[in-house]
């Protein structure tokens, strides 16, 4: 047994390094996954560090509470990550409880910086296995400032469906270059045709195995993040213009929809699988890297589309450690970098022309109060309502005014959350 607790320990030291990373920063995690640490490890490890980072991401918060109940006083961050992937093996995952005490034990003794917290490690977590916590208590899950903003806005039963969801590993949704390939690939994918034609499937394992990925028929996309491009219902030979266009799904689907596309994104790297993307779909694109707000091209289009910056919090389904990872002050900074985008993507609209305004945020002044201070800034601009379940959006969604607020439990098995205002400037 020893042996088998000696060749784990690394591939836990890796998924410390994904959950500390995650904690840290924003986009901390994808940083962790290109590290050596765990890019070196087995495949199988490689598989074992992920799932055990995100599963203590996604029960972060009860596992915080099951914690503070056993501790005295915080212990250093290097042993509370032993403590949280300590608990999430012993109650989330097929782990033998004695595996999951001794392995952090044995991780605890083995740097200097957490060597003398041995014994805690080990008498928390027994004393967690005799009485065991409750880990999936919807209040408990969310950041507290988060789960008070939520109820604020939505109201307390949506908001706990919300936080829900934050447990749940979310099945994998896919665009299609085609529409009429939809029940094929259902079928070959072992997957449902969703509302607007995305397909939902529970597969797992590396995408690029999956049938028809090699023949370019398909990309893996939320469900909610490709209604904004088919709110833009660009028709062949249109000039439609995607703002803030990395890593390039809504570029795909307006590529796919026979629209002269320009894609623009202030990072060139996350360009680069926006190009790969179009190269394996066999479709075309200008892409341009440059700031969106400073972009320097008199041009103007029929259709633009701008999925602007934000906290991002409606993406947790995937990204769990978005929740950590934000502030409160998140909100109030990107107002006004979403204000300055929405002109200058106005600039650029012909008139009689379509502007799609999205973000995958929760937050109210990230979407409903940035396109009303739009249209009072904007008199030329007005907005043109989605109709009930167009493009596939749940009719929970549609607000009064016609714009979208895609909660993300409005979709069965979850969904993004997003805000949409489809706009229209006149002729």
């Amino acid at each position: 047994m020893t042996e088998d607790r000696d060749i784990g320990l690394p591939a836990r030291r890796a998924a410390i390094d994904i959950l500390s990373a995650a904690l840290a920063r924003r986009a901390g995690l994808e940083e962790a996954l290109a590290r050596p640490a765990f890019r070196n490890l087995a495949l199988r490890d490689r598989g074992f560090a992920m799932a055990l980072a995100m599963a203590t991401l996604r029960r972060l918060g009860a596992i915080e509470r099951a914690l503070d109940s056993r501790l005295a006083k915080p212990p250093p961050e290097a042993v509370r990550n032993i403590l949280r992937i300590g608990v999430t093996q012993a109650f989330l995952m097929d782990t033998p409880a004695f595996a999951a005490v001794t392995t952090s034990v044995d991780l605890a003794a083995s740097h200097s910086s957490t060597r003398a917290f041995k014994g805690l490690v080990n008498g928390v977590l027994r004393g967690l296995l005799r009485e065991p916590p409750v880990l999936d208590d919807p209040e408990a899950l969310c950041p507290p400032w988060l789960y008070a903003r939520w109820t604020a806005a939505y109201g307390v039963e949506a908001a706990r469906a919300m936080a829900a969801l934050i447990a749940q590993e979310p099945a994998t949704d896919l665009s299609l270059k085609s529409a009429a390939d939809a029940a094929e690939l259902a079928q070959a994918l072992e997957a449902e045709i969703l509302p607007g034609g995305a397909l939902r499937t529970a597969r797992k394992g590396e995408v690029t195995g999956w049938p028809a990925y090699g023949e370019g028929r398909w990309w893996v996309q939320d469900a909610s993040a490709a209604i904004p491009a088919r709110l833009l219902d660009v028709r062949p030979g249109e000039s439609a213009l995607d703002l803030c266009a990395a890593p390039g799904g809504k570029t795909l689907q307006l590529a796919a929809a026979g629209a002269e596309v320009v894609a623009v994104d202030r990072s060139a790297a996350r360009l680069g699988r926006a190009r790969e993307n179009l190269e394996r779909m066999g479709l075309k694109a200008e892409i341009v890297a440059a700031d969106a707000g400073e972009w320097d091209d008199g041009r103007t289009f029929d259709a633009v589309l701008l999925d602007a910056p934000c906290s991002a919090t409606g993406t947790y389904r995937r990204h769990p450690d978005v929740l950590w990872a934000a502030r409160p002050g998140d909100v109030a900074a990107l107002a006004g970098v979403q204000a300055k985008l929405l002109d200058s993507a106005a600039r650029r609209v012909k008139p009689g022309g379509r502007l799609v305004y999205c973000v995958c945020s929760l937050e109210p002044e990230e979407g409903e109060a940035q396109i009303a201070g739009f249209l009072a800034r904007q008199p030329e601009f007005e907005l043109a309502p989605v109709a009930p379940g167009e493009a596939g959006a749940p009719e929970a969604s549609r607000l009064a005014d016609g714009t979208l607020r895609l909660l993300p439990h409005h979709l069965a098995g979850g969904q993004d959350g997003f805000y949409v205002a489809r706009l229209r400037r006149r002729a």
